[in-house]
């Protein structure tokens, strides 16, 4: 069933859930309190153009590897970190991604091929195979699997037909490996190897273009998400084409938060720029490198972490202020910097005593207008708009096409959702002078299977700025 956002001059024809907003009123935004973060990834193993939702490192590890080269396990291990709900992963190829393969032969005079082994993911890792007569039964063999000098796993005293040794490695607990499978008409002993290596695996990650990306975001449209940022691009035009992409999904009822940041080499002032060119409540920019463990990572790779931190943050929480993992923050700000920064909508990062903080959270959205004033220049408030909209709209499986257009029918959705308003209250989110009523004016001209209605709320913040005065007397 159809959501999104609707106006007097475009009302969508297809039965559904419609929300707008406006500064007092209304402002149109979704779920944005279920914590779900997407990245696209680049890896050497893992499922290639499917979404993968991980929620620890474990799993990471298990579905993506653990090079460090590759932003799968270097920036989504960042990205747990900052522990959002639900991190959902897209395995970025360009084309020329191979699985590795291996041919075992049978030990006759003439020897023939008989098991095919092949990488179960496109890979480029280094897998190689041992198999040795078992020492306590020469009749039968040993089958070891190693990643360059580390064994993975083993299977001990392998015996019977080609079909029985190919079921045997392939439904072993230990195998999440490689695939084997009968050559054609193989038959006989299986021939010791050693170190005998899988090739020609590529993991397709040489020539990804921004169009890999854009399928990327695609397929994620498929997936509730509540957050998106790319995995450490800073390519100008690509993050153009996430906010455009961002609006649309806005415009057809997916609301979502996206984390953008620069190059290593960006100035405060080139980052400043950008914010104030996105100009965007869905658009976030990240100021500043830091460290943590000892490795650097520049403001797009930041990005990760505050997209993560962010999203996995409940409504009545907020980023401003909050202590991040990071040792240090490259360059240390002063504080007319950071005044110009947060002015700019830039997200920066500041040294606090032994922690780094984030400043504020502020979104690029700076550029105020009568419907839409300040109060959307906050991650924390667009999440609660977001959540707003998202929930009320849930309430269609509820009602649309189920309850009669009369005042009985229009009564019941009005205390569905007086109830949820009250648990925004009763959560500190919003003031408890909220009201929920008829649109009367529009209701006035609705047609038959219309119903209009409007909220307003007082949007309870944080306490951001505290001023204090002392008087001093002898």
């Amino acid at each position: 069933m159809a959501t999104g956002s609707w106006n007097e001059n475009n009302r969508p024809t297809i039965p559904g859930w419609y929300n707008r907003f406006k500064n007092n009123a209304d402002e149109r935004i979704g779920t944005g309190i279920h914590g779900v973060l997407a990245m696209p990834i680049k890896a050497n193993w893992g499922p290639v153009k499917t979404v993968t939702t991980i929620n620890k490192e474990k799993e990471l590890i298990n579905n993506f590897g653990s090079d460090i080269n590759f932003t799968a396990y270097k920036l989504g291990r960042l990205a747990l970190l900052g522990q959002p709900k639900e991190l959902l992963l897209y395995r970025l190829v360009d084309g020329s991604e191979k699985t590795s393969t291996l041919t075992l032969k049978n030990s006759e005079v003439v020897p023939a091929d008989v098991i095919k082994l092949e990488s179960k993911y496109p890979t480029t890792r280094l897998f190689n195979v041992t198999i040795r007569t078992n020492i306590a039964n020469e009749s039968k063999k040993d089958f070891l699997l190693f990643e360059g000098t580390k064994q993975i796993f083993s299977i001990s005293a392998l015996s019977g037909t080609i079909d029985e040794i190919v079921n045997a490695i392939n439904k072993n607990s230990e195998n999440d490996y490689i695939v084997a499978s009968k050559v054609s008409g193989g038959t006989g002993i299986l021939a010791n190897v050693v170190n005998a290596e899988l090739t020609g695996g590529n993991d397709g990650t040489s020539a990804i273009t921004n169009e890999h990306y854009l399928d990327a975001m695609s397929t994620f449209e498929g997936y509730g998400m509540d957050g998106f940022v790319l995995d450490g691009v800073t390519d100008e035009g690509l993050q153009a084409s996430v906010k455009y992409w961002i609006i649309k999904n806005k415009e057809e009822g997916n609301n979502i938060i996206a984390f953008v940041g620069g190059g290593k080499d960006d100035s405060i002032e080139q980052a400043n720029s950008k914010s104030k060119e996105f100009n965007h409540e869905d658009i976030v920019n990240v100021f500043c490198k830091a460290s943590y463990e000892g490795d650097m990572y520049n403001q797009a790779e930041i990005a990760v972490y505050i997209a993560a931190l962010a999203t996995g943050k409940g409504l009545k929480d907020s980023i401003c202020n909050a202590i991040t993992i990071f040792d240090d923050v490259s360059p240390r700000l002063s504080k007319a910097d950071i005044e110009n920064a947060l002015s700019s909508g830039t997200l920066v990062l500041a040294k606090d005593a032994d922690d780094v903080i984030v400043v504020d959270d502020v979104n690029t959205y700076k550029n105020y207008t009568d419907e839409k004033g300040e109060v959307f220049g906050s991650i924390r408030a667009v999440k609660f708009m977001n959540a707003v909209d998202g929930d009320t709209s849930l309430k269609r499986k509820e009602f649309v096409g189920k309850t009669s257009n009369n005042d009985t029918g229009r009564t019941l959705i009005l205390c569905a959702l007086k109830q949820y308003f009250e648990t925004l209250y009763k959560a500190g989110v919003i003031d408890s002078d909220f009201t929920v009523e008829i649109d009367k004016e529009l209701q006035a001209n609705a047609q038959s299977d219309e119903f209009f209605w409007k909220w307003s709320a007082k949007y309870v913040d944080v306490i951001k700025r505290i001023y204090g005065t002392g008087n001093v007397t002898k």
